[in-house]
Parts: structure tokens; C-alpha cells; sequence
């Protein structure tokens, strides 16, 4: 089962694709997309969009899984500006048929490291070790972005 999570951001929004087999986990793409922070909102979500749509269309997961919004109450204008990225996410879901499945980002840090408090520290360094990478190469969102994806597999009873 091929599964697609994504960490979204107007700034950076992670990524990471795997194909959950019975052998084990392939890493079959990860990275970041980084919209110039000079650019107007409406042209980082296109950017965003672009990127994503071309992964999709290259990958065709059957699941995507976006972390569930957290509104913070000392950034409060944090959760409208996020959910701009997310409409855009789940308008792929839709124009792609794509089954979109939302995690808190502590229900999966616990199915991966035990611990649902754990840091994004942390989080990388099970990530790299689950997929059997140097976790420096690793940026944090595309870290949180591949654990969306390990921590879905891993919470429906998939090996990892």
C-alpha cells in the first residue's frame, strides 16, 4: 500500500511517500517544499499545490495522511493561514481519489516511539532508524511528514 503524508505550511510543507509490503517499508520519496517567503500567500499555496499534484500523479498513493490541525492559543492566526494549505491538500485528495486520513501528530509519535510527547528530535531519529537512514539528511518536516505515514501504517496493524 502506497501511503503519503504530509506536515503542512505556508513556509515548508514535508513530504514523504512509502509502499507498505509484507517484506517491509520502501522509502520511495521524501523532501520539502519551500515556497519563497517573499512571495504573496496565494502564490506559495500554488506552489505547494504544483509540487504535490506532480508527486501524486508520479506515485498514485492510495492514502494520504495530513496531520490534524492544532490551533495553538498564542498563534491564533497560525490555524487560518494553515488551513489555506490544507484546503489545497484535500482538494488533491478529491480531484484524485484519494482516501484523506488526518493523525494528531501524538497519536503517531506514540505508535512510533512510544512516547506521544516525544520531540521532533526524536521523531527523526525513529523515522531514520524504521527506514534505515542517516537522520541528519533528514529535515524535521519531511521527518514529521514520513512519521504521518509510518504512524498510519503502524496504528492499523501494519509491520513496520
Amino acid at each position: 500500500m502506497k501511503i503519503i503524508g504530509i506536515d503542512p505550511g505556508t513556509n515548508v510543507t514535508g513530504y514523504g511517500v512509502v509502499d507498505i509490503q509484507k517484506e517491509g517499508v520502501i522509502l520511495l520519496e521524501t523532501g520539502s517544499i519551500n515556497p519563497r517567503a517573499k512571495d504573496p500567500l496565494e502564490a506559495r499555496i500554488h506552489k505547494v499545490y504544483k509540487v504535490l499534484d506532480e508527486i501524486l500523479c508520479q506515485y498514485n498513493p492510495e492514502k494520504l495522511i495530513l496531520e490534524k490541525l492544532y490551533a495553538h492559543y498564542d498563534y491564533p492566526m497560525t490555524v487560518g493561514i494553515l488551513g489555506h494549505v490544507r484546503g489545497v491538500i484535500c482538494l488533491l485528495c478529491a480531484q484524485k481519489n484519494i482516501v484523506l486520513v488526518e493523525e494528531s501528530p501524538k497519536r503517531v509519535r506514540k505508535a512510533l516511539t512510544g512516547n506521544g510527547n516525544a520531540s521532533k528530535l526524536q521523531t527523526r531519529r525513529m523515522v531514520a532508524h524504521y527506514l534505515n537512514l542517516d537522520e541528519k539528511k533528514l529535515t524535521l518536516d519531511a521527518s514529521d511528514a514520513l512519521a504521518l505515514a509510518l504512524g498510519y501504517a503502524q496504528l492499523q496493524g501494519r509491520a513496520i
